[in-house]
């Protein structure tokens, strides 16, 4: 049988309860688990913050180029040469090199060209863009070769150079060489000539081989330097930028600090021609007056030494008030001191009767 009175204290007692469990009434095993759960959801959702739909953005495109040119994931994508984008990833594909990349707010058509550029002297690399066509380029379909192109690496070629020279046994090519030299010895004289030239040639290169081969070294390992130490050159021109661009704002009170300077200087020059003739009479006395305090500064000390106590003992007397602080000594003799009173032995003694009598 259900009571109405015990019904109504149930619903009371539920409305005292909270609604959620308390942190520390649950199971810290579990409360930890969660909560490595929701910090590892929230380091995957930063570390893809590029590919979100809100926060990264962009449109993904891809290209096919003859080779890759030394360009990475990470390079920029340009287009007008305003940066709109970085690329994605550099992979081969067959016998191509796919390209990708992403760009945000930027209009790529159908017929758009893409080309692998140089940024810097040291090698660096950019996509440039040239969005051209009249609709809009399907992100799907790649930007075919015909309209990609790819630069010329010299730091390549000087690298290729150097391991070709280093495979050519330059001792045989010399002996070849003297073979046909001595092959078309009794041949006209053109091509006597000719053939001895080529043995010449062939003669040098391989007395030059060493050296050759060092310098081509020598050039691959300041190429490999300059190119590691391409963001120190970056921050170094960066800073050198910051530098002119604060001195540009400034020039005005620069100017302004130099053309008052300048002003200064002039109104200070007028001033000593003016005054010349009042400044050289003064200067001349006081020169005359410095001169004759040197003379008599022993005199000046022992003055200023007798002054000090005459000045303490005015100052004595006098400081007390207005009227004289005095003290006369020895003014009466000794008879006239009260009986049984002994004289003084020392200090403030009456001067002694003088006369017929003693």
């Amino acid at each position: 049988m259900n009571r109405p009175g015990l019904r109504l204290g149930r619903a009371r007692a539920d409305r005292g309860r909270p609604l959620f469990k308390p942190l520390r009434d649950r199971n810290p095993a579990a409360v930890g688990a969660v909560g490595l759960l929701v910090l590892a959801l929230v380091g995957l959702l930063a570390y893809n913050a590029d590919a979100l739909p809100y926060i990264g953005g962009g449109t993904s495109y891809s290209a096919d180029f003859t080779e890759a040119a030394g360009l990475r994931p990470g390079n920029e994508v340009r287009v007008a040469g305003v940066k709109v984008g970085k690329v994605t990833g550099v992979s081969l594909d067959g016998a191509k090199v796919k390209v990708t990349f992403k760009v945000r707010h930027t209009w790529i058509g159908d017929s758009s060209t893409a080309a692998i550029g140089i940024k810097t002297l040291l090698g660096e690399k950019y996509l440039a863009v040239d969005p051209l066509g009249s609709r809009k380029q399907d992100p799907r379909r790649r930007i075919p070769k015909s309209r990609t192109t790819s630069p010329y690496d010299v730091t390549q070629a000087f690298d290729g150079l150097g391991k070709t020279l280093g495979a050519i046994d330059t001792q045989q090519l010399a002996t070849s060489f003297q073979t046909i030299s001595d092959t078309f010895k009794d041949t006209p004289g053109s091509v006597h000539s000719a053939a001895t030239g080529l043995s010449a040639l062939s003669q040098t290169v391989s007395s030059r081989d060493a050296q050759l081969a060092q310098l081509l070294t020598g050039s691959k390992q300041l190429t490999q330097t300059l190119s590691d130490q391409n963001g120190h050159f970056q921050s170094l021109i960066s800073d050198g930028n910051l530098l002119l661009g604060e001195i540009e704002k400034r020039r005005t009170a620069i100017h302004s600090l130099l053309t008052g300077t300048q002003d200064l200087s002039t109104q200070l020059s007028g001033l000593v021609a003016d005054n010349n003739q009042q400044l050289g009479p003064t200067l001349d006395a006081l020169d005359r007056v410095t001169s004759v305090l040197l003379t008599n500064q022993t005199s000046l000390d022992q003055a200023l030494a007798l002054a000090g106590p005459y000045y303490r003992v005015i100052g004595n007397t006098l400081g007390n008030g207005r009227w004289f602080d005095n003290y006369l000594c020895g003014l009466l003799p000794d008879s006239y001191l009260p009986a049984g009173t002994p004289p003084p032995t020392d200090g403030c003694i009456p001067p002694k009767a003088t006369g017929g009598a003693k």
